[in-house]
């Protein structure tokens, strides 16, 4: 079989009875189909609906024999690893050569980056060869150059293709439909995401516009039909023979006369009648989607300490025979820092090293860490679930205004990657916090969560540390640099270079 096909699907978990999905009918054949919606409706779900990892609670899927599901976390190894690194045919050699995945990589899982392990998984899942590959958000945490690798390799898949993502360029690059997810309905696009996502804009513009005038005409119609009931009226009362003498035979005909006009003027009104019942139910009809109220403020405090971060210089065990070489690292109140360099050059190493020696009251720091387990992402749940009231509703709210369902989310058995990011900030939103370190911001967030976050850590008056591959987030949000580079072509020793947002030294 060379397509999948959902026949009327509904899918809801236990903990949610209200449904995740209802009703979707769509399929598609080979080449890749991105799958776009806002953190918590469902896009994963769809995944592993599409490769048999759930079955729908309604309706049926049919799909082809070889499904595979990539998944968006990268805790563990895919079952299959050891057999691609073991394999010596030419499948294995090219995809390996393709994606830079070496051989000890399974020995030393724990200590690889989650750029590494993303590009193992990929690698693992090409090589199987199924004809069904569903594959959850396969840029994040990949550098630039690891970016080019995998959207070259994926480019090479000959099966149906699913794919998650918040990578526009990579979705423009690699897919000929888009499926938007707005629980409980799906919708399939034809092209990339950028065709795609302007299409619903010109269309949502028409549809507004459209509303506007059917309410400009019911509006019209029914002061037209106000003033028709008031000729009406006056009519009722002309129409009446009673009084008039039966010998006066001009009183009489003025009399017959008011009555026949009376019955056209209530044939015109009920003609106006009906024509405004038609334009307030073609009002009704069209479907204009409320701008969602999105955006947060993430309220912070300048710290009176002359420095947050003060690390003396010092070399950091990456692994295997891999180090990173720091010199002193000093993060002032109202410093702005990019720590930028490539996948496995120590970056989340350097994070982790520099959280562990702070002196600042928890309450003043938020730390979001690159990848939050399983295990983590359900405390976290819990936490907030067992918040007070107040501040559980004040987080809610937040999470609200970052474009999850606060309702679904507190439901959920597992948070998705994203929203538990939404979760840590809602927690500490209602603290003023002096500094914020946030490593790989953008992975996991659907778009306008993105864009949200953006525009408050560039109000944020404290101190920020981000990590990120994205050029253009980092932008507009930071003025120092810390860059790690390689000292070796073989990788094994980083520097990490402070220098000026701009290049400078």
């Amino acid at each position: 079989m060379s397509s999948i096909r959902f026949h009327n699907v509904s899918f809801s978990y236990d903990a949610d009875p209200a449904g995740l999905l209802s009703g979707v009918d769509f399929g598609v054949s080979e080449g890749w189909t991105g799958v776009i919606g806002p953190n918590g409706t469902g896009k994963t779900t769809l995944l592993q609906l599409a490769t048999a990892e759930l079955e729908p609670r309604t309706g049926a899927v049919n799909r082809p024999q070889s499904t595979l599901y990539c998944p968006q976390r990268t805790d563990d190894p895919m079952t299959e690893f050891q057999s691609l690194l073991d394999n010596v045919d030419g499948d294995a050699f090219r995809i390996r050569g393709r994606l830079g995945i070496e051989e000890d990589w399974l020995s030393r899982w724990e200590t690889l980056s989650h750029g590494e392990r993303k590009r193992a998984q990929i690698g693992t899942c090409l090589w199987l060869r199924p004809e069904l590959l569903a594959v959850d958000e396969p840029t994040n945490h990949l550098d630039r150059r690891a970016r080019a690798l995998v959207s070259d390799a994926l480019a090479s898949f000959r099966g149906i293709g699913l794919l998650v993502s918040h990578d526009r360029d990579l979705l423009d690059s690699l897919c000929s439909h888009v499926l938007f997810i707005d629980p409980p309905n799906v919708e399939l696009r034809s092209g990339g995401y950028t065709t795609a996502m302007g299409e619903l804009q010109v269309e949502a513009e028409n549809a507004r516009d459209a509303r506007t005038r059917a309410r400009k005409d019911r509006k019209r119609l029914e002061r037209e039909a106000a003033v028709r009931r008031v000729h009406v009226q006056k009519a009722e009362k002309k129409k009446s023979l009673r009084g008039v003498d039966p010998r006066d035979s001009d009183a009489r005909a003025k009399a017959y006369a008011a009555k026949n006009t009376d019955g056209q003027s209530g044939k015109r009104l009920r003609q106006l009648e009906g024509r405004l019942e038609q334009v307030a139910d073609r009002e009704a009809s069209i479907d204009v989607k409320r701008p969602e109220d999105l955006g947060i403020e993430l309220r912070g405090a300048t710290s009176s300490r002359n420095a947050l971060i003060r690390l003396a210089a010092g070399r950091l065990d990456l692994g295997k025979t891999r180090s990173m070489a720091y010199p002193d690292l000093i993060v002032q109140p109202s410093d702005r820092v990019a720590l930028v360099g490539p996948n496995g050059s120590g970056k989340s190493t350097l994070v982790r090293h520099i959280v562990e020696d702070l002196a600042l009251p928890e309450n003043r720091v938020v730390y979001i860490s690159q990848e939050i387990p399983a295990e983590e992402s359900t405390q976290i749940l819990a936490s907030v679930r067992g918040m007070p009231s107040d501040l559980r509703g004040r987080s809610m709210s937040w999470i609200s205004r970052l474009g999850s369902d606060p309702k679904r989310l507190l439901a959920s058995a597992l948070p998705s990657p994203g929203e538990v990011r939404k979760l840590i900030l809602a927690r500490h939103l209602a603290y003023e916090p002096h500094l914020v370190i946030m490593d790989e911001p953008t992975n996991h967030m659907d778009l306008p969560s993105i864009e949200c976050v953006e525009a408050a850590l560039g109000d944020f008056p404290g101190a920020l540390l981000l990590v990120s591959h994205d050029e253009r987030f980092l932008k507009g949000l930071t003025t120092v640099r810390w860059e790690i580079e390689a000292d070796t072509p073989s990788d094994e020793a980083f520097t990490l270079h402070v220098r000026s947002a701009l290049g400078g030294g």
